[in-house]
């Protein structure tokens, strides 16, 4: 992509441990530990599980004692992800769901499994998550898609707790702003 291209970043969690979700399964930690390490195939960012919407870009994945928190970009020259970005800043939309396959589960107490291992081939920005507290906590303005070097230099940051925004240099978040204003500048001519 070129210095041109807009983005807007987002995150939250995409699985939440121990949750039973409406299927009636659990997702342990540890679950996607295999599939992320072995990245084969990137996992994909869709728009309500359709594989003909890609809307954006997974950056980062991390499981913590939470859950598995994911963050992206997206991809704002494509018309549906300005839409998936207007729906989010304007609360109407929030959910966050996986595309998977298990690999190792067990059934569980309740009406479902434990997935213990999972593939993870894509994870959704959805109306309704089958795991209800798979939600997104953050949306970011549109800017202007930074090279790799431009990122190494202005990322810094430290999640303290789940669902909070990343603490950043100061520098960083003058830039983020003045990326915004220009992005946002160029969306209204």
């Amino acid at each position: 992509m070129n210095d041109n291209t807009l983005i807007a970043e987002i995150e939250g969690y995409a699985s939440v441990f121990h949750a039973r979700d409406l299927n009636g399964d659990i997702v342990a930690p540890g679950a996607f530990k295999a599939s992320l390490a072995r990245r084969d195939a990137p996992v994909r960012m869709l728009y309500q599980h359709a594989a003909e919407t890609p809307i954006g870009r997974w950056t980062s994945f991390a499981e913590d004692q939470y859950g598995l928190f994911v963050t992206g970009e997206l991809i704002l020259s494509s018309a549906r992800a300005r839409e998936v970005h207007a729906l989010l800043k304007g609360g109407a939309l929030d959910g966050l769901s996986i595309g998977y396959q298990a690999v190792k589960a067990r059934k569980d107490k309740g009406a479902g499994r434990r997935i213990i291992e999972a593939s993870l081939w894509e994870v959704s920005i959805v109306t309704f998550p089958m795991a209800t507290a798979a939600r997104i906590t953050h949306v970011g303005a549109p800017h202007p898609e930074k090279s790799a070097h431009d990122s190494a230099q202005t990322k810094i940051g430290l999640r303290v707790q789940p669902g909070r925004a990343s603490v950043s240099s100061p520098s960083a978040d003058v830039r983020h702003f003045a990326d915004a204003l220009r992005g946002a500048t160029s969306l209204l001519v």
